[in-house]
C-alpha cells in the first residue's frame, strides 16, 4: 500500500547533499510540499528551484545550523510564524568523526552529539502534535554502526544506537495512529559523509548509492504493517543480524579490527 503524502508538508533536515537530496526528491514525487533545512543556503535554493519545476510542489528553504542548542525550537517557531504545518519529518542531518576518543576535539564532539541526538529528539518532540494530526511519516537515519560498538568512531556509533532505539520505541508508541515511524540504517553510502569524517577507514564493504537507501526506506514505509526499522542492503542486513551471535566482548574486538584498530594513547 503506497503511502499517500499528498496535501501535506514534509520537513527534511540535512537536505543540501547526499541522502537529504534524495529524500527531498522522493518525497516531492509523492506530492507533499517541502521544507528543506541545512546550513548551505545556495545548495538548498538550487534544489528547491529544481523541485518546484520537476514536481510542481511548494518548497520552503530555511538555512540553519541544527548542530547548536536551541536550533529545533527556533525552527519550529519560524515555521509557526510562516503558518507552515508539518505532516512528515525526516531527521537526516548528522555527521561522524573518526579517531581515538582521547584525541577528539571537544567542541566537534559536542556538536556531533547535539546534531545526531539532541536536535533529532527535539525536532521529533516539537513537531509530534502536527505529525499525529496527519497521515505522514517520521523517518530517522540511523546506521549499521548502531548494531555494534564502533572503536575509532565511539561517539558516532553511540549516537546512531540511540537513534535506532529511540525510533523503534516511538514506532511502538505510534501504533493505532496514522503516523508511520521508521529508522533506516544505511551502511557505507556514496555521499559526502566520509569527506566530513576525514577518512575512508570506516567505509566497510561496498558502498550503496543514495537512491538504493531511499528505495529501501520507501519500500518499508509503503507497507502498512511495516516494522520499526530497516537495514539498507542485503549484506548489511545479514551483518547486522550476525552481531547477535557474538558476545559483547567479541563484537567490540571484531569491530576494532574492521575499523583499523584505533587505540587510546598509552
Amino acid at each position: 500500500m503506497t503511502l499517500d503524502l499528498r496535501g501535506g508538508t514534509a520537513l527534511i533536515t540535512g537536505a543540501s547533499s547526499g541522502l537529504g537530496v534524495e529524500f527531498a526528491k522522493r518525497f516531492a514525487s509523492r506530492g507533499p510540499n517541502l521544507v528543506l533545512v541545512a546550513r548551505r543556503a545556495d545548495r538548498l535554493e538550487a534544489l528547491a528551484a529544481e523541485l518546484r519545476v520537476s514536481a510542481g510542489v511548494e518548497v520552503t528553504v530555511v538555512p540553519a545550523d541544527l548542530g547548536i542548542s536551541g536550533a529545533a525550537a527556533s525552527l519550529h517557531d519560524e515555521l509557526e510564524r510562516r503558518g507552515i504545518r508539518i505532516t512528515s519529518l525526516v531527521n537526516n542531518a548528522g555527521f561522524g568523526s573518526h579517531g581515538a576518543f582521547d584525541a577528539a576535539d571537544p567542541a566537534r564532539m559536542t556538536g556531533e552529539i547535539q546534531l545526531n541526538v539532541g536536535t533529532l529528539v527535539e525536532l521529533s518532540r516539537a513537531f509530534m502534535p502536527q505529525l499525529l494530526d496527519g497521515s505522514g511519516a517520521l523517518v530517522t537515519v540511523a546506521s549499521t554502526a548502531a548494531y555494534q560498538p564502533t572503536p575509532g568512531m565511539a561517539v558516532y556509533g553511540a549516537t546512531k544506537a540511540f537513534v535506532l532505539s529511540f525510533t523503534e520505541a516511538l514506532w511502538a508508541e505510534a501504533r493505532g495512529t496514522a503516523l508511520r515511524v521508521l529508522a533506516v540504517s544505511p551502511g557505507a553510502t556514496k555521499t559526502e559523509f566520509f569527506d566530513v569524517v576525514g577518512t575512508e577507514d570506516a567505509a566497510v564493504g561496498r558502498k550503496q548509492t543514495s537512491t538504493q537507501v531511499i528505495d529501501t526506506a520507501f519500500r518499508a514505509l509503503d507497507r502498512a504493517d511495516g516494522g520499526p526499522s530497516v537495514v539498507s542492503g542485503r549484506i548489511n542486513h545479514v551483518t547486522a543480524l550476525g552481531t547477535r551471535l557474538l558476545s559483547r566482548r567479541a563484537l567490540a574486538r571484531t569491530s576494532a579490527r574492521v575499523l583499523g584498530e584505533v587505540r587510546l594513547r598509552a
